[in-house]
Parts: C-alpha cells; structure tokens; sequence
C-alpha cells in the first residue's frame, strides 16, 4: 500500500509541476496579450484578470461538494479539461465576447484543480508525510512557473500574435498532460485520516458542519490574512510602491520577483527540516514576524533618498523574505486543513480554504493599488506591517485551540500508561504525547 501511494503521489506532483510550467508560459503576458497584441484595450484586460477570480469564486463553494460526493479525481479531471480549453480559447480569441468566455473556463478550471488535488495529496500521505507531500509540491508550483516564464519569453513575440498562440497551446496541452496524470492514478482505498473515504452519499450539511468548527473558521480568518499581505500585494499594490516610490525600473521588478522565486527553491528543502518537527501555529507565528521584517525593509526602501542601490536591495529584499516566509507556510498551513478536516469534509474544507485565498486575491490588488495610487503610501506600509504582526497574533491563539497532534503531528507518540489500580495484569492505555 505504501509503494502505491508513493507511485500515486508522485504522479500527481509530477502533472502539477507540468501544468505550473505551461502555465508559468502566459501569466506574465496576459495583460499585454489582451491589451496590446489583439487590441482589445486596457479595460478588456482588467475585466479578463477580473473574471479569472470571479469565476473561481463562483464554482469554488461547489467544488467540496462535488469532491466529497464523486471523489477528487473526476473532478480534477474536469477542471483540467476546462483549464485546457480556456487556455486555448484564450489563444484563438480575437473578440471581447472570446476572450471574456475564455477567462471564465480558464479562471474555473484552475479554482477547481487546486481544491482537487489537495485532497488527493491527502489521500495518498499520511499526517507524518503530509508536510513533505505539500513542500514538494508548492516546490515544484513554482519551480514550474519560474522555468516557464523564462522558456516563455523566449518565444513570445509581441509584433506576432502567433508567438502568443503557440504560449496558450502550450498551457493547454500541459493541462490536459495533468488530467491524464491524475486519471491514471490509483488512490488508497481510504484516506490517510480518521473515517473512510467519501462516497456518492451525499454529507449533510457540510458548511454548516465547517462553520461551527471554530478552529478551521479561525485558520480560514488567519489565511485570508497571510494572503491579503503578501500574495494579494505582488502584482498591483507592492509593484504599484515600488515603481512610483521607491521607483526602481520595471526591469529590476523582474529582478524581484525572480528573487521571491529564487528564494523559494534554495530555502523549501532546508526550511522544511528546520521545521517539520516544531508546532505548526509557532511556524505560522514566525512567518508573522518575517514578513513584519520584509515590510519595514519596503518601507525603508521608499525613504532612502540619493542612494538608489540602496532602495533598490531593500526593495529586492522585501521580495526575498517573502519568498522565505511562504517556503515555511507550503509544509504547515494545507496540512493543517486537511488534519482538521472529517474524512467525509476534506474537500469541503479544502474548497474553502481556497476559497478564502481567492478572496484575499481579489480584495488585495485592490486595495493595494487604490491606496498607492491616491498616494497614501506610508498608511499602506503601516497596514500590511500591522497585517504581518497580526498574522502572529492570530497564529499563537490558533495554537491554543489545536491539539497536540494537530499542531505537531511528529511530536506525538503513542506511549504505555500505567494500568490503573485493579486493571488486568498487562492492560495498556494508549495516549498521544504531546
């Protein structure tokens, strides 16, 4: 069982990273690629990136249900072959209405994939091995976005529209290599946690059930957190500070963001040792206080004045410890959901989660970007320092409400207690060690 699980496992991870890849091909282009090369103009463009997350918001509430009644694998299935075809459309369109249409199967078809493919992630590990099976694959999300968008501005072509068609078919067949990756795989009669495998009966009131579960209320509240300050901030209200006030070229943003990448890659191996074995909630606080680090550090580099390498290393900085901080968030946070979660609710409560990080994704930019933009650059710092702090805050009270085995899964053990008095002879009570 454990050779297939590892066969089964490592399957999955390897169709996700080709999808990253193929998808790493268009995400920097996109915007350019609607407004610019087909013309569309830049309206059309924001209402494209709009409808990649309104799409994801609006099947992301269904997406558990349908996991946790049909199983993750039909529905990874269908999200790729959406994914597939949006990128595609994507590709071909030449009109408002396409492009439009193309975002929406596109922006669902991913929404649906991630919720999916956590819970096969969990079905094929264990509570012990669930950390490494995560870190491996946020590893290779972005290992895989990194190369494609280095191979993807190799070819790409803003004078040819063509060179963008070949990008989106390229996303497009590597969507469709992940569905037949995960079609083939075989998963675990049960999942690696407490209950049986989810089946065609249909669970009774599943959101009701997650919202009285005040710890996974308290985690989804600490995840919109994480990603309103960090992940909803890269591509509008900290490019947004870093072009206009620290006012670094958009060549050295590039630079940025390949250190936030680069820091990921060299770090996510070393940082998982480091902290597998340590309490989740006192990672998750640590991150808290690294990005409070990354913040101040982007602040800084906004008020240093005739020293534009100096401005210029906070700001690279700033992206770096992001990267540092997000390597110690992939082993601990999607663990911790899928621990929390009754085995008939693990896509329920992975589907919500994502659905937290969908609307700190969509309320972040915005937020960002109006501030920045209306020039209240200083109370924007001051925010997102205050968010870094809070993500502490949040974090050791959440370690409160865990368990031992919840907040540290390697530290539990089952250990012999003494019979009591009047027990029979070799009578033994298991008892998890914190």
């Amino acid at each position: 069982m454990t050779t297939a699980m590892g066969a089964a496992l490592r399957r999955i991870q390897l169709g996700n990273a080709l999808s990253a890849f193929g998808n790493g091909f268009t995400v920097p282009y996109l915007y350019v690629y609607v407004a610019k090369v087909r013309d569309l103009g830049a309206s059309t463009a924001g209402v494209v990136l709009a409808m990649l997350a309104i799409s994801a918001l609006a099947v992301l509430p269904l997406t558990g249900r349908a996991i946790d009644r049909r199983g993750p694998l039909p529905v990874a299935v269908v999200g790729t072959v959406s994914a597939a075809l949006g990128a595609l459309g994507m590709g071909l369109s030449v009109s408002q209405t396409q492009v439009i249409a193309s975002a929406v199967a596109l922006g669902a078809g991913i929404a649906v994939i991630q919720p999916a493919l956590a819970t096969m992630i969990v079905w094929c590990s264990t509570t012990i091995t669930r950390s490494r099976a995560f870190a491996t694959q946020f590893f290779l999300n972005n290992l895989g976005l990194g190369i494609g968008g280095l191979v993807g501005g190799l070819l790409v072509d803003a004078a040819h529209a063509s060179s963008f068609v070949r990008l989106f078919a390229i996303e497009a067949a590597m969507f469709l290599v992940l569905g037949a990756a995960v079609a083939t795989v075989r998963l675990p009669r049960t999942p690696k946690v407490e209950g049986s495998v989810p089946t065609g009966e249909k669970p009774q009131g599943a959101w009701r059930a997650l919202l009285s579960d005040r710890r996974m209320v308290w985690l989804c509240v600490l995840g919109f957190v994480l990603f309103f300050a960090c992940y909803g901030q890269f591509e509008s209200g900290l490019a947004a500070y870093a072009t206009e006030v620290t006012r670094i070229a958009p060549a050295t943003l590039g630079i940025a963001l390949a250190a936030n990448t680069a820091a990921i890659v060299v770090a996510q191996f070393v940082v998982l040792k480091l902290v597998e074995r340590r309490r989740r909630s006192r990672v998750m606080a640590v991150v808290g206080l690294i990005w409070t680090v990354a913040w101040v550090a982007a602040g800084l580099s906004g008020l240093v004045h005739g020293s534009q390498v100096i401005a210029t290393t906070l700001l690279i900085s700033t992206y770096a410890l992001f990267g540092i901080g997000e390597s110690l968030l992939s082993p601990t946070v999607a663990p911790l959901v899928a621990d929390l979660a009754p085995a008939s609710l693990i896509g329920q409560y992975n589907s919500a989660f994502a659905l937290v990080k969908q609307l700190a994704l969509a309320v972040g930019p915005a937020v960002g970007a109006l501030m920045v933009g209306h020039g209240m650059s200083a109370a924007y710092i001051g925010m997102l320092v205050l968010c870094a702090l809070g993500i502490t805050v949040l974090s050791l009270r959440l370690g409160r409400m865990l368990s031992p085995v919840q907040d540290n899964p390697h530290r539990a053990a089952v250990a012999p207690v003494r019979p009591a008095e009047g027990a029979a002879d070799g009578a033994e009570t298991a008892v998890a060690v914190a």
